[in-house]
């Protein structure tokens, strides 16, 4: 049996069936308050049906203002809970290890969209976001603690703190964008200073066996691989985490620095002492063969995106079948439909170039 199918415990919290995670995907289907919607419910409860033995919610913002893109699911409010309780059940009826993404776009917030200026570290040029003030800064820490507790109450086993991707945790990494002269800028222990205080409220406030994970992404929007690095070490070091979630853009490839080339951008977080804490990755992983390759790598399991778009029951097909073969894109529109995509879902999936197949036209 293949490696990827063997269960996968933690320091805290149930253990895996096996070593498949359902990335946390942007999908745009809740309701404009955050509530969850029967659409997204249906979206993610069918992964966990088919196989996924962690299944993750999308980004859910955990402040109004730090709210990403429309349709986004929210953990900010007590009037989530109802949605988030029902899904929480659900995924974990189905054997699957459920939890929250905890998000806060930041300078990345549509204005449009939060009906305010974005806040930010830093001022920020481009985007007109605004600076957050030191009490400000500690309320968002104040509100990742309170939505985890949140998440909680709702019956997940855990949540994973979103630290990557340019979001606002990863602008406070970025000597790039953070330019506070506050406790929370300057060295790199002072710009992950909010993101270790959320880690530490949250292990207070919440149940000891309550899972926690963080994603961090080690390039792009000013991010340097020895800091990421650093702070990937910290992290396990200090054992308050039970998953590193490394967002690599693509699994295989070479760091972007030239000085660190001529080796995987992977093997720079493999190396690393990992305490207990489980290592997995996302990028690029769409086929068995590629999910076998990357597990080999020396992680401890792997995360799906796109591949899971496309096959809610990727692991159960695998599984069942060592010669699956997933579809090739570009999908149809009818394929994506049935896999639990509803036309909101659609209609995102068609900004991205190539995914779904052009209809013909009589």
């Amino acid at each position: 049996m293949s490696q990827l199918f063997e269960a996968l415990s933690f320091t805290r919290g149930p253990e895996m069936k096996n070593r498949f995670m359902l990335a946390p995907l942007t999908n745009l289907q809740s309701h404009i308050d955050g509530v969850l919607s029967n659409e997204e419910y249906k979206w993610l409860t069918m992964r966990a049906e088919g196989g996924f033995g962690l299944t993750m919610t999308c980004a859910a913002h955990v402040q109004a203002i730090g709210q990403g893109f429309p349709g986004q699911l929210g953990v900010f409010s007590d009037k989530h809970l109802e949605g988030l309780s029902r899904l929480a059940t659900q995924i974990k009826a189905q054997d699957s290890v459920a939890i929250c993404q905890l998000h806060h776009a930041g300078m990345r917030s549509p204005a449009d969209i939060i009906g305010t200026i974005p806040v930010c570290p830093s001022a920020e040029e481009k985007t007109g976001a605004r600076a957050l003030t030191t009490a400000e800064a500690q309320e968002l820490v104040s509100d990742f603690i309170t939505a985890a507790m949140r998440a909680e109450a709702a019956g997940f086993d855990g949540v994973e703190i979103h630290g990557a991707h340019g979001y606002i945790l990863c602008q406070f990494f970025s000597a790039d964008i953070n330019k506070r002269d506050d406790q929370y800028g300057g060295s790199l222990e002072n710009r992950s200073r909010v993101f270790f205080e959320i880690i530490a409220g949250i292990r207070a406030r919440c149940r000891q066996d309550f899972m926690v994970g963080v994603r961090l992404s080690p390039e792009r929007f000013g991010m340097k691989l020895d800091e990421t690095t650093e702070v990937a070490q910290r992290l396990m070091i200090e054992g308050n985490i039970d998953f590193l979630d490394m967002s690599l853009w693509d699994v295989f490839k070479e760091p972007e620095e030239e000085d660190k080339q001529g080796r995987s951008l992977l093997s720079y977080f493999t190396e690393l002492e990992r305490n207990g804490v489980r290592l997995g990755i996302a990028g690029k992983i769409r086929t068995p063969e590629e999910a076998e390759k990357a597990l080999a790598g020396g992680v401890d399991w792997v995360m799906l995106g796109r591949a899971a778009i496309l096959h809610h029951d990727f692991p159960n097909q695998y599984q069942t079948n060592p010669d699956f073969t997933p579809v090739k894109l570009p999908a149809s529109k009818e394929h994506l439909s049935n896999e639990g995509l509803s036309p909101k879902f659609l209609e995102y999936m068609g900004s991205w170039p190539g995914f779904i197949a052009e209809e013909e036209t009589a």
